[in-house]
């Protein structure tokens, strides 16, 4: 036994020592089991062991049979886990090598380019033989084995879609390069996300099996454990897996058990039927749910080595593949699924049809929208005088060149040194040119024809609230409305899809609430929760602002920077010496930055003494009347529809 360990030892620490995340390692689990269930979401905050219970998973695994000579780890005796090039030596006659390996946990860097992840050309290959030769990419090495994204929330739009087809199909095909290859690409999806950071494009979302969530353990005594495994693992890690070892081997032994009894687990129709009522009374959309909720069942009851699903299976397989396909609409609570769905069953035991209702509006949201008044139901007027100098076309984004990043759209003559070569454009150069071959080469490529790859990527926007939390705008009605059109603002940045900040100003200072982030929810917290009172520090206001977007800026040059600053003007506090000094030259800044600005500003009556209209002016802004927004019921959604005109 000590001679086996040695052998196969890698420092990893072993699944059956983990201390609580119960429910994570259950959906690794089922996924070992049963690859059809698509892969795990997990959701939360950092630090909770989320990376080492995945790659816990792959060490316990049963060990894969490959062929050592192919990179996508083909099986070598079963034609529909084989590559073209496999399958036709496995057809022809020939025997495969075999090796046996366990199964890997593929990482996908949030900067990896599409060629890293698709794959792209061996160009030492190409040149030297003549011949067009595909050098994998992450999708083949994860093939038949883990493909963790860490951060998946962030992950870049064009590697979403790759991920879509490749998670759809179970094939990566490439075409590019002039080259067109497919090879299976069958992997457990694990991704991790902070949702204060932002959410997942919804259709990525629906493409992974279940859902976790994962929280810091608050028993103090399981802490106390987790301190202790981890400082005896660190110790001796040898030592450690030895003690743990026949728990492993037992949990693996339940795996191939699982596995076997799967194919003849019975599901129940009173139970499919119950399957199929949740899900519509849910709201979901599509039947990916109704499938995938049959299949978890049914794993559940394998993973504990029983052939018919229970009730209690179905409940559990409801709470991993529902809460994130539940439609929730914007800075709202989603519904408690596990309440939700018992009673749905009660009413199913009963014969009780509570209809297609889906999720009620008023759960978990509807105090957000009694407090802020705002209208919703009519198209926005877009504001007179609105900024169109970045809309393209039909409304789409704006576009960007980008480096080493984004879509491959074209090529170039490159002005300087590039490692970002355009193969396929370098060749056709190369022949046009009539480059002559040199010995041992099939064609000769000079400097001269060297082409670099033209990406595009859309453009990302930051928008910036600072809102005035002094005295001057704490009357009742007044914050109201305020609050109601940046509600508004945060639901044009929220299906967009970008980051907002946002800074307070009270008192004597201005403050950033919320760095910038897609996590919307924490801005309509943030705003929600807002104190008021005190004096009016408008430049501080700004100037923090500002101060948000220009370090947005330095990050990404092509960002598009939004400020809207919601007050009524009347700024009280200098930072300095003269508060209008201050503002004048700070509006000026904000223009010689290129930051887009919208003014909202209220509360002065019929003697209005802000500097709101000043400030749009000299900023080259858009200005708004809160007035107006008290007075029309879809005045705040005209402020949105402002800023969205900036966002297209």
């Amino acid at each position: 036994m000590e001679r086996e360990i040695s052998m196969s030892f890698r420092a990893v620490l072993p699944f059956t020592a983990i201390v609580g995340q119960e429910r994570l390692k259950k959906a690794l689990l089922l996924n070992a089991v049963n690859p059809g269930l698509r892969g795990v979401l997990i959701r939360g905050e950092k630090g909770t062991a989320k990376s080492t219970t995945v790659r816990a998973l792959a060490d316990l695994l049963p060990e894969i049979e490959v062929v050592p000579d192919c990179p996508f780890n083909c099986h070598p005796r079963d034609p529909g886990l084989q590559c073209e090039s496999c399958r036709k030596r496995y057809e022809g006659g020939e025997e495969l090598p075999s090796a046996r390996r366990k199964m890997r946990v593929v990482d996908l860097p949030l900067g990896a380019t599409e060629d890293r992840v698709v794959g792209t050309l061996d160009i030492e290959r190409a040149l030297r033989e003549g011949i067009r030769a595909l050098q994998p990419g992450i999708l083949a090495e994860a093939n038949r084995g883990i493909l963790y994204i860490d951060e998946i929330n962030l992950l870049d739009d064009h590697l979403v879609d790759v991920l879509l087809d490749a998670a759809a199909m179970g094939v990566n095909i490439i075409e590019r390069e002039g080259v067109s290859v497919s090879h299976p690409s069958k992997f457990i999806l694990v991704g991790t996300m902070n949702p204060q950071e932002g959410e997942l494009r919804p259709q990525l979302l629906d493409r992974i099996g279940l859902q976790v969530d994962v929280e810091g353990i608050k028993d103090v005594s399981q802490r106390v454990r987790i301190v202790e495994v981890v400082e005896e693992f660190e110790a001796d890690p040898m030592a450690f897996v030895r003690k743990h070892l026949p728990e492993q081997r037992k949990l693996q032994e339940r795996i191939l058990k699982a596995q076997a009894l799967l194919p003849k687990v019975l599901l129940p129709e009173h139970l499919l039927e119950l399957i199929a009522r949740i899900c519509v009374e849910m709201g979901v959309d599509g039947h990916r749910a109704d499938i995938l909720m049959a299949r978890c069942a049914k794993t559940l009851a394998a993973l504990d080595l029983r052939t018919e699903v229970t009730e209690e299976d179905v409940k559990e397989a409801a709470s991993f593949v529902l809460p994130h396909r539940i439609e929730v609409p914007p800075f709202e609570e989603p519904p408690d699924v596990e309440e939700k769905v018992e009673e749905i069953v009660e009413g199913h035991k009963h014969g009780k049809d509570e209809g297609a209702s889906g999720p009620d509006p008023s759960e978990g949201g509807g105090e957000s929208e009694r407090t802020f008044d705002v209208g919703r139901s009519a198209k926005p007027e877009i504001l007179p005088g609105s900024d169109r100098k970045l809309r393209k076309g039909s409304g789409r984004r704006a576009k960007t060149l980008a480096v080493r990043s984004g879509k491959y759209v074209g090529f170039r003559v490159p002005k300087a040194k590039t490692a970002d070569i355009a193969v396929d454009a370098t060749l056709r150069a190369s022949a046009l040119r009539g480059g002559r071959k040199r010995e041992g080469l099939a064609i000769s490529v000079e400097p001269q024809d060297l082409r670099e790859k033209v990406r595009k990527r859309t453009k990302s926007a930051v928008v910036a609230f600072v809102v005035d939390a002094s005295g001057s705008m704490g009357a009742q009605r007044r914050m109201e409305v305020a609050k109601g059109a940046v509600m508004e603002l945060l639901r044009e940045s929220y299906r967009k899809r970008d980051k907002v900040a946002f800074v307070a100003f009270r008192g004597q200072d201005a403050q950033v609430l919320l760095p910038p982030t897609s996590g919307v929810r924490r801005a309509m917290r943030c705003l929600r929760d807002l104190p008021t009172g005190g004096r009016t520090p408008l430049p501080a206001g700004l100037s923090k602002g500002l101060e948000v977007l220009e370090n947005e800026m330095r990050k990404d040059e092509d960002v598009i920077p939004i400020m809207v600053l919601v007050s009524d003007g009347r700024g009280n506090v200098p930072i300095w010496r003269d508060v209008r000094e201050e503002v004048r030259a700070i509006a000026a800044k904000i223009r010689e930055k290129g930051v887009h600005l919208v003014v909202v500003e209220g509360g002065g009556g019929f003697l209005n003494l802000g500097y709101g209209r000043e400030i749009a002016e000299i900023a080259g802004g858009q200005y708004c009347d809160l007035g107006e927004l008290n007075r029309g019921p879809f005045g705040a959604a005209k402020v949105a529809h402002a800023v969205g005109n900036l966002l297209e």
